[in-house]
């Protein structure tokens, strides 16, 4: 099995990301697994760890539209939002940046493991820290400034009060990146936080064009020109098109060019593995990680 590569980049290097020059305390070096050419601005996407099924959905379509558009994903590879927004990210073999908290080396927390090692491979696992630190309470916020200095814009997807992802939020907004939030219904704790970011003037995002149009106000090359529900992606792949939403068989079959009986095929075998799950109104959707 071929090992990643490694890097340690210092700040003076050429290959050292700009965008973590706008800090005011930029990392002295970065420790790199996988390709330092994944380390370019892109959508951070934050959310709760205990996420609830609306706020992985959440993190699932959002993450899952851009990826595929093009847009690089950033995230801490936590488990609930973060890993699903990235899980989500890669289904569409898109690239995603894991920022940890821990050694770059060091698999935590130890069920985002696959994800960690896929990301090693494919796209990039960074830190601040050295090869095998362990992860200690007070570099999680640290880490939440390099997430902010990765993101052109920065997506709450579901936050809770108290919640870390408020320190990522004020990173991002002292750096003057773009904060935006998904609303959720005000009766439930797991939604307080962003509702409470949008109050504040955090940008509410409800669909992908409105996603679309915040990425391309934050300078991000967004590869989609019809930002419609249908999103009708390169590879005409049944995969990538349920990351935007749950869809039925007929409609995935019209957006994707391709007969209902093939297209229940696959859907069959993929519900069969697990990865996507039948609705009572007849659409199908991936199957939330947690």
């Amino acid at each position: 099995m071929t090992t990643p590569a490694r890097y340690e980049l210092s700040i003076g290097d050429s290959a050292y990301p700009d965008c973590l020059r706008d800090l005011p305390d930029p990392p002295r070096t970065l420790y790199v697994m996988g390709s330092p050419a994944s380390l370019v601005p892109g959508l951070g996407v934050i959310g709760a760890r205990k996420a609830t099924p609306y706020g992985l959905s959440g993190a699932q379509r959002f993450a899952g539209w851009a990826a595929a558009a093009g847009v690089t994903i950033v995230s801490g590879a936590a488990i609930g939002c973060d890993q699903a927004a990235q899980l989500a990210a890669r289904a569409g073999a898109g690239s995603t940046v894991a920022v940890l908290g821990c050694g770059a080396d060091v698999d935590y927390p130890s069920g985002s493991a696959d994800l960690l090692c896929d990301l090693r491979k494919n796209c990039a696992v960074v830190s601040e820290l050295p090869w095998g630190a362990p992860p200690v309470r007070w570099s999680f916020v640290r880490r939440n400034r390099i997430i902010a200095a990765f993101s052109a814009a920065l997506l709450v997807v579901e936050a809770g009060l108290p919640s870390g992802t408020f320190s990522t939020a004020d990173f991002a907004l002292d750096l003057g990146r773009e904060v935006l939030a998904v609303p959720g219904a005000i009766t439930h704790p797991e939604s307080r936080g962003a509702n409470r970011l949008i109050r504040q003037g955090a940008t509410p995002i409800t669909d992908v064009s409105e996603l679309g149009d915040a990425l391309r106000q934050a300078g991000l090359e967004v590869g989609f020109t019809n930002e419609s529900e249908r999103i009708l992606l390169p590879s005409g792949s049944l995969e990538r098109a349920l990351l935007a939403e749950a869809q039925r068989p007929d409609d995935l079959a019209r957006a994707l060019d391709c007969d209902v009986v093939t297209i229940a095929r696959r859907l069959g075998e993929l519900e069969m593995e697990g990865r996507v799950v039948r609705y009572r109104d007849g659409r199908y959707g991936f199957v939330a990680s947690r």
